[in-house]
This record gives structure tokens, sequence and C-alpha cells, in this order.
């Protein structure tokens, strides 16, 4: 019997353990749900935010994580890229005419590529803008974390942190370059890339080879695993031109450096800009130029540009402007690309300056 002669309802004694349980709930549940959110941001239980700098914020940013969360999208991607071309199940479908009329192809490559890029660098960086060839379907969300992990060959180059406002970069991604040659399986030439522009300016490139796994990187004023070969030919120089949207550019490469040019078709703004470089790879061929005359999407050629940048070489239109990686997403005056070469001269001498009527890109 209850204490003062009190008896106690079953029905009550059951309302009062209710009570308790919803209690004990409200508190646990709470509880988990910061532990739970401390990991989803990388974080440590009482040790504060421990995400990339300034990704709390939107403050600053990092540029050598940057760097390492980039080199890690483009190896993702490469992982889709070849998983789907590997199945050969490929999903094929056009999203339409480029402005040359030929057909402007995705594939399922493109589009996994794209949401393992994408909401990687999104996941780690969601203060800064990405802009990406392929459209990003918001009810196909990944949370893709990154491990924090900065690679040793890019600590060895880069030893300090580089921080710069958020609010200042930009990210190109281009998740599958040269579809077309996918499609047909020349796999040689497909890339997935990743680029950093400051201000409009290119400083982080990556450029990744799915099929070969060969990846090169590289930062301004900063590091790379890339270099420049130790001679190019400026008087006959083998030139790689598009395969697919190659315009005028043979005839113009003929008349600027005579009958003993040889001209390179070749597919992916990734593969030819490797081609200028010392590439360990057996399937990369070598050119000493890289000339379009076309319309082009900034997304084909930040990565590329970035890296040139870094070596000391140089991509412009082809009236020797530089380019911006702000705006709109393409440039319409072509592009030149040349490393240890004098790239002004080479934009004077050819005609390719407006006025000197050579070229008639458009």
């Amino acid at each position: 019997m209850a204490p003062m002669g009190i008896r106690l309802s079953p029905l009550g004694v059951a309302v009062f353990c209710l009570l308790g349980l919803g209690v004990l709930y409200h508190l646990y549940s709470g509880f988990l749900a910061g532990r739970f959110s401390l990991f989803s941001l990388g974080g440590e239980p009482g040790g504060g935010a421990a995400g990339p700098a300034g990704a709390a914020d939107g403050a600053t940013v990092d540029l050598r994580e940057m760097l390492a969360v980039s080199v890690l999208a483009a190896v993702r991607g490469g992982e889709e890229v070849r998983r789907v071309r590997e199945s050969n199940v490929l999903h094929e479908k056009s999203k339409g005419k480029t402005r040359e009329g030929a057909e402007d192809k995705m594939t399922s490559g493109d589009v996994l590529s794209n949401r393992k890029m994408f909401y990687l660098l999104k996941t780690t960086f969601p203060t800064v803008q990405i802009n990406t060839e392929e459209h990003v379907d918001a009810t196909d969300q990944e949370v893709i974390l990154w491990d924090r992990k900065i690679p040793e060959d890019i600590l060895k180059e880069i030893a300090a942190p580089k921080e710069v406002p958020a609010e200042s970069v930009t990210v190109w991604i281009d998740p599958l370059d040269a579809t077309q040659e996918y499609t047909e399986d020349l796999r040689k030439y497909v890339t997935t890339m990743v680029c950093v522009a400051v201000n409009g300016k290119p400083v982080l490139g990556v450029i990744h080879k799915p099929f070969s796994k060969y990846t090169a990187w590289a930062m301004v004023d900063g590091g790379s695993n890339v270099k420049a070969r130790t001679s190019y030919n400026e008087k006959t120089p083998r030139i790689v031109v598009s395969r697919s949207h190659s315009g005028m550019v043979k005839q113009v490469a003929l008349q600027t450096f005579g009958n003993q040019t040889t001209i390179i078709p070749a597919g992916g703004a990734g593969y030819k800009v490797l081609a200028l470089l010392d590439v360990p790879d057996k399937s990369q061929e070598k050119a000493d130029l890289y000339i379009h005359v076309t319309y082009i999407k900034k997304w084909d050629i930040c990565a590329g540009n970035a890296i040139l940048k870094a070596l000391g070489g140089h991509m412009t239109t082809l009236s020797g402007e530089e380019i911006s990686y702000t705006g709109s997403d393409g440039i319409e005056g072509g592009l030149l690309a040349s490393i240890s070469m004098n790239h002004q001269a080479l934009n004077a001498e050819s005609g390719w300056k407006k006025g000197r009527g050579m070229c008639h890109c458009k």
C-alpha cells in the first residue's frame, strides 16, 4: 500500500512513465543531433569546426585545400567516367547542336561524374560559386565528405596555406571533356577537369585522364606536379587542333607557319593542353602550339590555362587578350596556347590580330 493511504492508479503510473520517457527522449535526441551535425561537418565534439578554413563563415578559403579537393573531385569523377564506359551502357543523348552544327552529346558518364565532382566541392566549400558544364539536379543531391588529408605531393610543393576571400573565387568544372570521343571509345582524349579562378584569373588547374589515371595539377605562384618540355619548335611547329570544331584553323596554321607545319587533330581541350607539356603517358601526343578558332566554353579551357600560367606559359584569345573566368561561360575570340615561346610574337607575326584579315573565326 502506498504511504499516507494514497493508492496509485495504474493509468496514472502509465502516464507518468510516458511523460518521463518523453523528457528523456527530447534531451537525448538533442544530444544526438548535436553529435551528428558535428560529425557531418567534420568536427569533433568540443573541438570547434574542423572543416576547411572559412567554409563555415564564408570569409576565406585556403587555395591549398581547394587544390587537394579539386584533385580528389577530378579523380572521383574520372572513376564514374571509366565505370560507365567499361559497362558500355552510355545512355547517350543530344543536348542540341553546337554552333558548328555538330551534335552536343551527353552520356551517363557526364551526369554521374558531374554529380560526384560538384557535390564534393560544394559540400566542402559551400560559400564558393561553382560553374559546371552539366545541369545539377537539386533532388539528386549527394553528400560527399573530404577526409581533410592533403596529399604529400601537394604539401611538398606548397608548404603553407594560401587564403583568399571566398567571394573572389569561382570554380569551373568539366566532368567529361571530349564527350564526342568518349562515345566513339577514343579513350585517350577524355579528361575530367577542375579550375579555380580568383577575381577572374585562373590560379588552380587539375586535368585528370581517367583511363590512364594520370593527373596533372598546378597552382600559380605555388607549385605543380607537371613541367614544360625541354624544347619547342617555333619555326615549323606541331600544332594541335580540334578534330570536331576545327573551323579554319588548319588553313590559318599552314598559311602562317608554312607547309612543313604538322597539324594534329585531337579531341578535348584538356588533352590538347597536356600535349604541350612533359607528360609521362604513352598515349599522349606532343605538340608545340594549341590553336582553336571557334567559340569555346570556359570550363573546357580554365584548368589548362591555370596550369600553363603556373608553368610560365600563356593562353590568350587569338588577338592576344587575357581570358576572364567570370561572367559568361564562353569566349568568342578563339585561343592560342603556348609555353616556353614568345607568345606575344606568335600573336603578332601570325596575322591573327584584329585587322590583319587572316583568320575569319566567326
